[in-house]
């Protein structure tokens, strides 16, 4: 999905449908096959029991169950073929996908609102996605097609259900290719040996990925059964069967992080259907990899993998034309946020230009200086770490500053025990809530039982809610994101701000170098350029997320100083 975050996204978009338009209308080279293609459906079980619901929020589908859990966690069980796998996911979650898809699409049409721009869309879609089909395995695009059975009909106008369900597997990648649309801050590390507490193998990780608040507030926690290759969870949403961060029966461990890419001329792989894949089909690094070579992306992605039976993780790195592993030597914990790190990428322009201009580096830097400071890390320590919201050096950098490990916007945090089979997954706000554990060893019995009295998470393994969502601090963070999309609006509009919201503004968040942005930027938009003047000087005496954030402001500055 996208992440749609910062300014100047919409008419990026109107820019590339102007220039694929006339290309679109012109020709449907491979375009007509890839829309009539079906996925095999001969041997499988089209035919699943009807969904039951037992309470308001748990249902049935056979031995399928859906559930909502007291921390507001959905928890999935599907098993079986891919056809039987998908239709009973749909079933289950049909309210979830169609909510989901609704998000989504009405976050296109806001920043598409021209139906003559959406047609022209759909037509890049087609084109774009046109070889999709053929470097999706067959397993997949069967579950796919049986979750796509549930989609509703709001958004034929896109595509039928099951291309419109494929393309939304590819929307992660299509959105981070084109000028970093979704290039989200993640954050992940790997520690054992003498670097945890147990000396067990421990990795944490922060995904954050904004496709608006609305988004998150869905999470569900997916444990598979298939028939083929290993039992595993993800935590995903409603209609995705890819994985962005996920554990095996097997003590296998993946998690993504995206890269600095091209834009790619055509959809190859969705990096969350070969993660997936290797979740699936893989219990060591060894085969983690071998499953990574066989596929095609089209975007540049580090994978971490970690495993039970290898004792460490690696990284995995994959673009549409190179291909790495980085492994750690000498030391017993791998860091990984928006760069690579092995051999292979050593001179590659766009991730030499990712280090020294994105905030990816001093991610890095900051994981490195806590994982120094919090010695023999444990399950809660990981957590802690993840909520960190200061900067290098504890520095207070504005709450929402992607130089923070925890941006306040992730869809979710994370920290997985392979050895142990254990998992902790964050709730509601952002990675502030609870961390609910599972247990693997228990969690798939738990589920054939059926006993919807029981518990599938293990309670007593519950890490609490951060303070942080007690204090003032952060419900002024709340009230600068209300007012940051009003003033943004007012921008839009090139209408009026009072004095009240500007000052208000200010004093939410007054560490954060992007509130005297916008504030200078609805000053200098009103021709008032003294004031504009020194709020931009103040916003670079704060600290600023990346290089190009940084020439922006001091462009404003020369503009009006001339």
């Amino acid at each position: 999905m996208f992440c749609i975050k910062h300014h100047g996204r919409r008419g990026l978009i109107h820019k590339l449908l102007t220039l694929f338009g006339l290309i679109l209308l012109i020709t449907s080279c491979g375009v007509k096959k890839s829309l009539k293609d079906q996925p095999k459906l001969e041997g499988f079980n089209n035919k699943i029991p009807k969904r039951v619901q037992i309470n308001d929020s748990t249902f049935v589908v056979g031995k399928n169950q859906l559930r909502k859990n007291k921390h507001g966690l959905w928890e999935l069980y599907v098993k079986g073929d891919p056809l039987e796998r998908g239709l009973a996911n749909g079933s289950l979650t049909k309210e979830l996908l169609q909510k989901q898809e609704g998000i989504f699409f009405s976050k296109v049409e806001e920043m598409v609102p021209s139906k003559f721009k959406q047609m022209l869309l759909r037509k890049f879609l087609a084109w774009y996605n046109r070889k999709l089909y053929l470097n999706i395995v067959d397993e997949y695009k069967t579950e796919i097609y049986g979750v796509s059975r549930f989609a509703g009909d709001d958004y034929d106008y896109v595509a039928d259900d099951y291309m419109r369900s494929l393309y939304l597997h590819g929307a992660h990648d299509i959105g981070h290719a084109l000028k970093d649309l979704a290039l989200v801050g993640c954050s992940s590390f790997a520690v054992w040996d003498d670097k945890s507490a147990d000396g067990g193998l421990l990795i944490g990780r922060n995904f954050d990925f904004y496709a608006g608040d609305e988004f998150a507030k869905q999470k569900i926690i997916a444990f598979v059964a298939p028939d083929t290759g290993y039992k595993y969870m993800s935590v995903t949403w409603g209609g995705m069967i890819g994985v962005v961060s996920g554990m095996n029966n097997q003590g296998l461990t993946v998690t993504i992080n995206a890269g600095k890419s091209d834009i790619p001329l055509v959809a190859k792989t969705p990096i969350s259907l070969l993660t997936r894949e290797i979740l699936q089909y893989a219990s060591t690094i060894e085969e983690a990899i071998a499953i990574a070579k066989k596929r095609q992306v089209f975007v540049s992605e580090a994978i971490l993998v970690g495993s039970a039976k290898d004792h460490k993780a690696v990284t995995i790195e994959v673009s549409p034309n190179n291909f790495g592993v980085y492994e750690v030597a000498n030391t017993s914990q791998l860091l990984c946020s928006n760069h690579f790190q092995s051999d292979a990428y050593a001179n590659d322009e766009n991730n030499i230009k990712q280090k020294a201009e994105s905030h990816s580096q001093y991610r890095y830097e900051r994981m490195e200086e806590l994982l120094s400071e919090n010695n023999k890390i444990n399950p809660k320590k990981a957590v802690s770490i993840l909520r960190n919201t200061k900067g290098l050096h504890d520095k207070d950098i504005g709450y929402g500053n992607e130089k923070a490990l925890n941006q306040l916007l992730a869809h979710h945090g994370i920290v997985f025990q392979p050895d142990q089979l254990k998992v902790w997954i964050s709730t509601n706000p952002y990675q502030l809530g609870e961390f609910v554990s599972y247990d693997l060893n228990k969690v798939f019995e738990k589920f054939e039982h059926q006993n919807f009295e029981e518990n599938i998470s293990e309670e007593q393994l519950l890490i609490p809610a951060d303070d942080f969502i007690k204090t003032e601090a952060y419900r002024n963070y709340e009230l600068y994101r209300q007012l940051r999309h009003e003033l943004m609006a007012v921008i839009n509009a090139k209408g009026n701000a009072s004095s009240e919201l500007l000052k208000e503004l200010e004093s939410t968040n007054p560490e954060y170098w992007e509130v005297y942005e916008l504030v200078g930027k609805y000053y200098y938009e009103k021709g008032y350029d003294a004031a504009a003047l020194i709020e931009f000087k103040k916003a670079l005496t704060k600290e600023i997320t990346t290089v190009p954030d940084r020439e922006r402001i001091e462009k404003y500055v020369r503009k009006i100083e001339k």
